[in-house]
């Protein structure tokens, strides 16, 4: 259970730290809550720092749960298995490893000094840091690819301007606001002109707001030009520091991502209409794709389904 209060707590500050990680932590003695805390924005202290400083002196002893495992690097702060260590604590249990190759092997660490350490891996603690998680360990962006459809699998609705309704719009920002970019192919800049923006929801940062394609943009287009290879754009994107990117372009980008093997998450949004025309939500790709986690949700009159393919 202190490990679900850890993920709460995490789960509450998403992005706070950017470009870290977010990181909740819980210090349990004599099965009392005695101390908890969460990564502090960039350049602050680690989640497991600020829950062992909130102990104090009842940390010696105690057991700490942590979202992930502490770090094992002198980064901005210093290594948190030496806090761990400092402080006395007897016990870490993790909800995942870390996948950075210069801050791993926090537990074995922990383990070699003579504090007893498990892993309980958990899906949700690394899908807290989805995109994190893929930007250190591919060296790319962590792709969602979100669209709507209607239930003959159409992308657009003859003589109506949406396909669903206006909670998955406002849904769509929502992403929008919490991604680093969001992109469309050409087809889309030329046809619809999106704006890309998040409106109508609380915004930290805008997203940068991207074509891929060979252009030229429209005049007047305020989005960024991304002409290369898409395996070259994404780990171009993620120098620049883009870990999440929101994929909102029509069948032909989406194609071209997806036989790639480039979308780890799908958002389907599916609204209870038959179009009986339209283009359709992919073009061929070279061999069938199989999604984990599957879910599904209603989100006003649509259902959200909402699935991976690289799993974090």
């Amino acid at each position: 259970m202190s490990l679900d209060r850890a993920l709460e707590l995490a789960g509450r500050s998403l992005g706070i730290a950017y470009p870290n990680p977010t990181v909740g932590a819980v210090v349990v003695a004599d099965g009392e809550i005695v101390g908890e805390g969460v990564t502090e924005p960039h350049g602050g202290r680690h989640g497991e720092v600020v829950a062992i400083a909130a102990a104090a002196e009842r940390a010696r002893g105690a057991a700490l749960y942590v979202t992930m495992e502490p770090c094992a690097h002198h980064g901005r702060t210093p290594p948190c298995v030496d806090a761990v260590l400092a402080a006395g604590i007897a016990r870490v249990v993790a909800g995942c490893h870390d996948p950075n190759p210069d801050a791993s092997g926090g537990l074995e660490q922990l383990r070699a000094a003579g504090v007893e350490v498990e892993l309980d891996d958990r899906f949700e603690a690394r899908a807290q840091n989805e995109a994190w998680r893929t930007w250190v360990a591919r060296g790319r962006p962590f792709v969602t690819y979100k669209v709507a459809v209607t239930l003959d699998g159409r992308v657009t609705v003859p003589d109506a301007r949406w396909v669903t309704g206006e909670e998955s719009r406002l849904l769509v920002h929502q992403l929008r606001a919490s991604a680093d970019a969001v992109g469309v192919g050409m087809g889309t800049v030329r046809a619809d002109a999106p704006r890309l923006d998040a409106r109508g929801v609380p915004v930290v940062r805008e997203p940068r707001r991207l074509a891929f394609g060979r252009g030229p943009l429209p005049p007047g287009s305020e989005l960024e030009l991304r002409r290369g290879p898409l395996e070259d754009e994404l780990p171009a994107l993620a120098a620049e520091g883009v870990q999440a990117l929101l994929l909102e372009g029509g069948p032909t980008l989406a194609t071209a991502f997806l036989e790639r093997g480039l979308v780890d998450k799908l958002l389907l949004f599916v609204a209870p209409t038959l179009a009986g025309a339209g283009p359709h939500l992919l073009g061929e790709l070279p061999a069938p794709l199989s999604l984990t986690r599957l879910s599904a949700r209603q989100v006003g009159a649509d259902v959200l389904l909402e699935g991976y393919l690289n799993e974090p």
